[in-house]
């Protein structure tokens, strides 16, 4: 039995979070190195001098992102800031929004004042330890106020048609893009049909473990994107890929649904320029 279609709102708003993630994961190395990220899978060389967290992952801890308005795409921003490492701040005079970035737990501090989110992300920054800050107050009068007491952001929301030109880009902060995906990216999701809380981790721990010692991108995002997607990703989970992964990662999930170490219907779609191939796998009896 196939289970119940993806909410498309969920889908879209993981898938967003994903892309900021690849984005900003990017400067973790274009910060401190000269090679780019080839992909999550595999970003590079693992000789280069990159920052680590305190258990050894590389990551944005250290630095300032400042995410703009708090509207879809701010929340989505902010939660790949949190997933990458990095302190985030975002404004927004929306009340409603304000409530659902709370509730959604994409900012973990409402404040009334620069001053006050100043407070919380300056000990985050000397912590190298995430956080997501929102200001109710309108984005440009806490930008001029930003720029009134010289905070600068390392990094700033992607360009697009309806924003203009950063104050910050000028004075050195820089502005996220897009990452590329190869031609052999794979979208993989995973889904079960019951006691996602049981499973899920599960299936995530099988997609870590098929991964090289070197896609430590990957790694982080299967590890924590679950935390702070909160009850977005209850349903779902996620990781682009290539044929191989994907390969390895059915072969492994199905070998421990036939061991009955895995006892729930799992499906897996691979979605590749378009076209999507679903696995459905049953527990032995079930079928």
């Amino acid at each position: 039995m196939a289970l119940d279609p993806i909410d498309p709102a969920v889908l879209g708003f993981i898938l967003q979070v994903e892309r900021n993630y690849a984005s900003l994961i990017q400067h973790v190395y274009s910060d401190f190195s000269r090679v780019p990220p080839v992909s999550l899978l595999r970003p590079g060389s693992q000789d280069q001098d990159i920052p680590e967290s305190p258990d050894g992952e590389p990551n944005l801890g250290g630095k300032l992102l400042y995410a703009g308005e708090l509207d879809a795409a701010g929340r989505a921003l902010l939660v790949a800031g949190n997933i990458a490492g990095a302190a985030s701040l975002a404004a927004t005079a929306d009340a409603a929004a304000q409530k659902q970035a709370i509730k959604d737990g994409a900012a973990d501090f409402l404040v009334t004042s620069l001053s006050e989110a100043l407070r919380i992300l300056k000990n985050q920054i000397r912590k190298r330890e995430p956080a997501a800050v929102c200001i109710s107050s309108a984005p440009e009068v806490v930008e001029l106020e930003m720029l009134e007491r010289g905070v600068l952001p390392d990094l700033l929301r992607p360009a697009n048609e309806s924003s203009p030109r950063s104050p910050f880009i000028g004075q050195g902060a820089r502005q996220l893009s897009p990452p590329i995906l190869g031609s052999d990216s794979i979208l993989l999701t995973w889904r079960v049909a019951s006691a996602p809380v049981l499973w899920l981790p599960k299936l995530d721990a099988i997609a870590i473990g098929c991964l090289q010692p070197e896609a430590w991108p990957a790694r982080r995002w299967l590890r924590l994107a679950p935390r702070y997607l909160g009850r977005m990703a209850q349903t779902v989970h996620l990781l682009f890929c290539n044929r191989e992964f994907t390969a390895d990662f059915i072969e492994q999930t199905r070998a421990q649904i036939e061991r009955g170490e895995i006892a729930v219907q799992v499906e897996i779609q691979a979605t590749r320029e378009g076209m999507c191939d679903p696995h459905h796998l049953w527990p032995p009896g079930n079928r």
